[in-house]
């Protein structure tokens, strides 16, 4: 019997319009009915989060920067930090390299230093929550960072994305988006905070659904006891075994699958 469903947003629950699927909330609200807990499950700020799934919040748990955080019932019950040494260290690598602009994840803002208009433009449109800074290693000195997120303005997985994981050495760097980077602790994924709900909610693994798109998805997907991923995954984590393929996001495939597999 299913009683936790997780999904990844972007590239997954939603389509290439970003616009979220109209059954969604109501699909929630319904699950909630049944005992079946949702949660996004994505790279974005939980302020974001909150704020995007605010009509359904007393009714989901959330999985926030790609695991650093989960959420539930109105608090953090799982966060896995990036030691400031090591945002620090990764932050000089980043400055190395042309067209890479970091931002530091924590729970509740997120800090940039960068005044380059395309990056703001876009860090706004998921940061609910974001401050500029003229140093982000005091940053790193004062506030538990979650993670180094990147915006590359070139295509990820054809610059960033090939440049930074040989380079930062003892660390997760890995792509989480066509222009997004992220940079935490090296065992630190979606997958922990997954597995920290369900202790948290007393749900087997048995019991779980997971849906995603992308390498930062991966983990959470061999969490869960079932797994989906759309047609238009990355190429190599849908190589990988790890989850059945469904229809692309721009058909609503996950929105739909949930609604098939609960019955709804």
């Amino acid at each position: 019997m299913i009683k936790f469903i997780a999904s990844d947003l972007d590239g997954t629950l939603l389509p290439p319009t970003k616009i979220m699927p109209p059954q969604t909330f109501p699909y929630i609200e319904r699950m909630h009915q049944m005992g079946v807990t949702f949660a996004p499950a994505s790279g974005r700020q939980l302020p974001n989060l909150k704020k995007l799934f605010a009509p359904v919040l007393d009714k989901i748990a959330i999985i926030a920067e790609n695991g650093g955080l989960a959420w539930y019932g109105g608090k953090i019950i799982f966060r896995d930090p990036t030691p400031a040494a090591g945002i620090k260290y990764a932050l000089d690598i980043i400055a190395e390299h042309e067209g890479l602009y970091p931002l530091l994840s924590c729970a509740d803002c997120a800090y940039y230093e960068s005044d380059y208009e395309p990056f703001v433009t876009i860090l706004h449109k998921s940061y609910s929550s974001a401050k500029r800074v003229e140093n982000l290693k005091a940053v790193a000195d004062s506030e538990e960072v979650l993670k180094i997120s990147v915006w590359d303005s070139q295509p990820c997985a054809e610059h960033g994305g090939i440049i930074l994981p040989p380079l930062i050495k003892g660390m997760r760097a890995m792509i989480s988006g066509y222009d997004w980077l992220d940079v935490s602790a090296p065992d630190a994924n979606k997958g922990k905070a997954f597995d920290a709900i369900l202790t948290h909610l007393g749900i087997d693994r048995a019991d779980s659904v997971a849906f995603g798109d992308h390498m930062n998805d991966y983990e959470m997907l061999r969490a869960a006891g079932r797994a989906f991923i759309p047609e238009n995954g990355f190429p190599k984590l849908k190589e990988s075994g790890v989850g059945q393929i469904i229809g692309p996001h721009r058909e609503l495939s996950v929105i739909n699958k949930i609604g098939e597999l609960m019955g709804l």
